[in-house]
């Protein structure tokens, strides 16, 4: 019976190590780092998705390499990536780059971006609908 706790104590403390770290982007490879941004991205609240996925990809497009993008995101949160892609956007405004001057905030780009979302989910959702009332149709040849 001690044999038996000793061994659930020890897979208690191995499942709480590993799940310690689900909040954190795994940057060990390319796909591992993209697969827990997908996780990530799916248990933020709706408002805080596009902000996570815009500072991501705007880090990402600031270190081409991968192995250097893999390291300044490797065990990060998101609240992290996103304070990072403020920085970001910040250096680049400051800079004069037309595709962050252009808005007059972080916030204001964020915006512009959930907009377009909308509007792309607004065009996907109005196809699919389309789609599914030809799928119901049935004809059939006599």
């Amino acid at each position: 019976m001690k044999k038996i706790s000793a061994v659930l104590l020890i897979l208690g403390c191995v499942a709480l190590t590993a799940c310690s770290k689900g909040q954190e982007i795994n940057g060990h490879t390319m796909n591992t780092a993209y697969k827990s941004v997908k996780m990530l991205k799916n248990r933020l609240l709706p408002e805080n998705r596009i902000e996570f996925e815009v500072a991501f990809w705007t880090i990402r497009d600031a270190n081409k390499e991968d192995s250097h993008f893999l390291t300044t995101v490797d065990g990060k949160k998101p609240e992290e990536i996103i304070a990072m892609g403020k920085d970001l956007y910040q250096q680049r405004r400051d800079a004069g780059e037309q595709n962050y001057t252009q808005y007059s905030s972080w916030e204001e780009m964020i915006t512009k971006f959930g907009r377009e979302r909308i509007d792309q989910d607004n065009r996907k959702s109005s196809k699919k609908e389309e789609g599914r009332d030809k799928a119901n149709d049935v004809l059939y040849k006599l």
